[in-house]
């Protein structure tokens, strides 16, 4: 079972999602933030859930989906899952992802 770790930008990119919604509406915010949270525990147990977006030589950089947000990780076998960072799907992910 690997440890899923999150980046420092992955925690601001959820701090600014959920400030965003919170605007209109906070306690959908928390659900939100709540539910990508859950999700990426996943991958604790399945790291190759998600789509592989590219290989790198740190390892492979793939895509899980919540609702409209990608979440961004990056795996390699033997090693933990580091979320990179959570993107809404009308981004364009390249920008941040290069």
């Amino acid at each position: 079972m690997a440890k899923v770790v999150w980046t420092a930008e992955a925690e601001r990119w959820l701090r600014d999602i959920h400030d965003y919604i919170a605007e209109d509406n906070p306690p959908a915010a928390a659900r939100v933030i709540a539910g990508i949270v859950q999700k990426a525990k996943i991958l604790a147990d399945f790291p190759r859930v998600g789509h592989c977006y590219r290989m790198e030589p740190e390892g492979e950089i793939r895509i899980l989906l919540y609702g409209h947000y990608r979440i961004a990780y990056l795996w390699a076998t033997g090693r933990d899952v580091v979320i990179l960072g959570v993107f809404h799907g009308a981004l364009d992910i390249v920008r941040y992802l290069p």
